[in-house]
């Protein structure tokens, strides 16, 4: 497995495992083989959020990883959070699984091709607004301090670790107003040891709502553009960049093979994580070959 360092300090492995299906339309057993396989291969970097799993990927994750806290890396977010509606959902939670694989079953899988990954819930719609599920299941919180601070501690509370690798803003859909504020008790939660590093996840058709700040984060995790243009001015401006990048697969163009699109990524970013949703053991078997 190929390593870097994300920020200084954060030695992660160049492929990271996308948790946001775990406890959501990933079951808990199918969810501990994958994790255990991806460690297996030598993957460190675990990327979560408040809301994945509706609420309960961070609990299930931190204590999957707990005797493995020191040598992994650990990232959440914070700005949008599962409701009580979306808890009280649980219990119908498999139920909802076997509809869904039901229904999939029907057509063509993704992760039925090399070097797949699963897609995550839809929960957050890419043009503004909410969808119908999102309004029910997950809420957003405003961009603040006092809210970065309160959602970090239950992040600590439920992955059972004293810090934070990486802590990222989660998709903001309009630009930080409190943006000075917000850097400033970023810097005193590292001095603090709470978090080692800060940053923003966000898509690239928003990237225009944060140009004022990017460059004052220490990283920046963001999606693979649709087209090869849009891709070609990424590399452009970002290639030696700190970058984490999800949606490896749904990018690029159409031209490139699942496998290919991962080396490209890869060559193209050598300081940079990208993230694979993948729940397979063949797939992460691919997927790491390509980082060996």
């Amino acid at each position: 497995m190929k390593y870097i360092e994300l920020a200084p300090g954060i030695r992660s492995s160049a492929l990271g495992f996308g948790c946001a299906p775990i406890l959501g339309s990933v079951d808990a057993s199918t969810a501990r083989r994958a994790l255990s396989e991806a460690l297996d291969v030598g993957v460190t970097h675990f990327d979560l959020a408040r809301s994945y799993g509706y609420g309960q990927a961070e609990a299930f994750v931190g204590k999957f990883l707990g005797s493995e806290r020191d040598r992994v890396t650990i990232v959440t977010k914070f700005g949008i959070t599962a409701t009580p509606v979306a808890l009280a959902f649980a219990p119908l939670k498999p139920l909802a699984r076997r509809i869904r694989n039901l229904v999939r079953r029907s057509g063509t899988e993704a992760s039925d091709k090399p070097a797949a990954e699963a897609p995550p819930p839809k929960l957050v719609p890419k043009q503004g607004g909410a969808s119908r599920l999102a309004e029910f299941l997950h809420r957003r919180i405003p961009i603040t301090p006092i809210n970065m601070r309160r959602s970090l501690e239950k992040s600590l509370r439920r992955l059972g670790s004293d810090y934070v690798d990486l802590l990222l803003i989660h998709e903001p859909l309009a630009s930080i107003t409190e943006i000075d504020s917000v850097l400033e008790f970023a810097e005193y939660l590292v001095a603090a040891g709470k978090i080692r590093a800060f940053g923003i996840a966000y898509a690239q058709h928003q990237e225009s709502l944060h140009a004022g700040y990017l460059d004052r984060f220490h990283i920046r995790q963001t999606n693979i553009p649709h087209t090869e243009l849009e891709y070609q001015k990424l590399v452009q401006a970002r290639s030696g960049g700190a970058n984490v990048f999800f949606s490896p697969f749904r990018g690029m163009g159409k031209a490139h093979s699942p496998e290919v699109r991962l080396r490209k990524i890869a060559d193209d970013f050598p300081c940079s994580v990208t993230l694979c949703s993948m729940y397979n053991p063949k797939h992460i078997r691919i997927n790491a070959a390509v980082y060996a």
